[in-house]
């Protein structure tokens, strides 16, 4: 039996979104209709985070969040909170597979900085929650405010030359870290897409056909992530995600981690990792020998949150028993492989085969490893 677990993340966790609830998705819908005040709007977003909270507690997790509710998108709504940094429609829209369109893009229009508390208050009414399990903290990945647009979406009065930026990114992340940490936050995630589109020869194609230079960018990213990261406090874990594109039901990248590995798990300064592994559009589990042994944990992301379908407990324990392969099992964990709504959208399931997904973890990982 492996050691149990007493800080995040547990053998039963998850990404961080939840499928919307009726009433928030009619009550969003008034707000920007104009319908309905802002404050009416919130206390409908309490009600339904208070709830999801429970939820989570009744199945046994022991970490929860606020199903990401009071977000349009995972990461616009964050990063447009940042100094420099707007939300605009373009007339050239993001892509997915099955031509489904993002509909908005990023873009920087000064220097970038953190000087608004943004979704700190988000935390805090999690936290305020809570009964058994830790709150958790879901933020985007700094890398996300250069690879949607790169150098044409950022303005070069501002930043003539990138150096600047990716300086004041890392810095900006760095106090928003902190701030995180002064609330009181002890569990914190950095949602991180990008570096998994790295290992899509497609993704790396479209850059330097954008006229990026592509060469060092694992590098930088891996800079400005443990310049965030060297904001948190003692006691606060930070975790990764990778992922490959998760808007309804969709995708966009690629590719196994291999390219990425050896800086991923050794130049990065995360205490764990959420990995998308249910698809073969992943690769295998062989890049997992490059984790180093000690106390750094890769959360296998082997049930999709893409569709309904249930997966057989059978089935989670033959890829874990995979997994266990290159990594012991006492450094593994479980999870599905992405949030169950990136955009307030959701994917294409229900609210009861998003919880039977959810229970299926927990009861896995009590099976596996003797605890949630």
């Amino acid at each position: 039996m492996t050691t149990p677990r007493t800080q995040p993340p547990f053998r039963a966790d998850h990404v961080g979104s939840l499928l919307r609830p009726k009433p928030l998705q009619q009550a969003r819908a008034k707000w920007k209709a104009g319908t309905l005040p802002h404050d009416a709007l919130r206390e409908i977003e309490n009600s339904c985070i208070a709830a999801a909270i429970a939820k989570q507690e009744e199945i046994g997790l022991r970490a929860a969040t606020d199903g990401e509710y009071r977000r349009a998108y995972w990461h616009y709504d964050f990063v447009a909170g940042l100094d420099g940094v707007e939300i605009y429609e373009p007339e050239e829209k993001i892509q997915f597979h099955g031509n489904v369109p993002l509909p908005h893009k990023l873009r920087v229009n000064g220097r970038i900085g953190w000087t608004r508390p943004t979704m700190i208050d988000h935390y805090r009414f999690l936290a305020s929650q809570v009964r058994t399990a830790v709150p958790k903290q879901t933020i985007p990945s700094p890398s996300v405010v250069h690879f949607r647009g790169g150098r044409e979406a950022i303005d070069k009065a501002a930043y003539p030359t990138l150096d600047g930026f990716f300086a004041d990114l890392g810095a900006a992340y760095n106090k928003a870290v902190g701030a995180f940490g002064a609330a009181g936050c002890r569990y914190l995630q950095l949602d991180e897409v990008n570096i998994a589109y790295l290992c899509d020869p497609a993704q790396i194609a479209m850059l330097k056909a954008r006229g990026e230079h592509v060469d060092n960018l694992l590098n930088i990213y891996a800079d400005m992530l443990n310049q965030a990261i060297a904001g948190k406090p003692d006691g606060m874990v930070i975790s990764m995600h990778l992922c490959r594109g998760n808007f309804s039901y969709t995708w966009v990248a690629s590719g196994g981690y291999e390219p990425v590995a050896e800086v991923l798990f050794n130049q990065i300064d995360a205490d764990a990792y959420f990995m998308e592994y249910d698809t073969d559009r992943a690769g295998g589990f062989q890049p997992l020998r490059f984790v180093p042994r000690g106390p750094k944990i890769v959360v296998l992301g082997i049930m999709t949150s893409k569709t309904g379908e249930l997966e057989s407990k059978d089935e989670l324990k033959r890829r874990i028993d995979e997994a266990a392969k290159y990594l012991p099992l006492e450094q593994l964990a479980l999870s599905p492989q992405c949030g169950f709504a990136s955009t307030e959208e959701g994917n294409t399931l229900t609210e009861d085969q998003q919880w039977a997904k959810l229970s299926r973890c927990a009861e896995v990982a009590r099976e596996v490893w003797g605890e949630v």
